[in-house]
């Protein structure tokens, strides 16, 4: 194991984290499903991929705003666990567009130049919200 290795493996440790266990204790959903399920994700994706990319897969944060809408709304947590069901589909979809038409094609629209400095705005625009509610509870 290098150097880099052993970086790299702490970051996504750190974005586990905060990905499958924040994320649920912020909508009142359940970790150890969200532990759960990210496990299974994560080795289907090794699978399909030929484990060829290291990553793990968890809760995304795009979800934080929508839960906590329909809670307030006063929509059940089933009835959420089907939107969020929902939206899985829409990503499989999304990931059968980019099967069809390449990921080089892809790249064309969003190259690593442009997705990159957008990843890192949102996170570090995130950062201080996130750390003052760690901070209440």
């Amino acid at each position: 194991m290098t150097p880099r290795h052993l970086i790299l493996g702490l970051q996504h440790t750190v974005a586990m984290f905060g990905a499958t266990v924040l994320v649920p204790l912020l909508t009142g959903l359940n970790p150890s499903v969200a532990l759960f399920t990210a496990g299974v994700g994560t080795l289907v994706f090794h699978l399909v991929t030929g484990r060829m990319v290291p990553v793990f897969l968890g809760s995304s944060f795009a979800f934080i705003a929508p839960i906590l809408a329909a809670k307030e709304a006063g929509f059940s947590l089933s009835a959420i666990g089907g939107g969020i069901a929902a939206a899985g589909l829409v990503y499989v979809l999304f990931a059968l567009l980019v099967l069809l038409i390449g990921s080089e094609r892809v790249r064309q629209v969003f190259p690593p130049v442009v997705t990159g400095p957008v990843i890192v705005v949102i996170g570090l625009t995130l950062a201080p919200v996130a750390v003052e509610m760690a901070g209440k509870d």
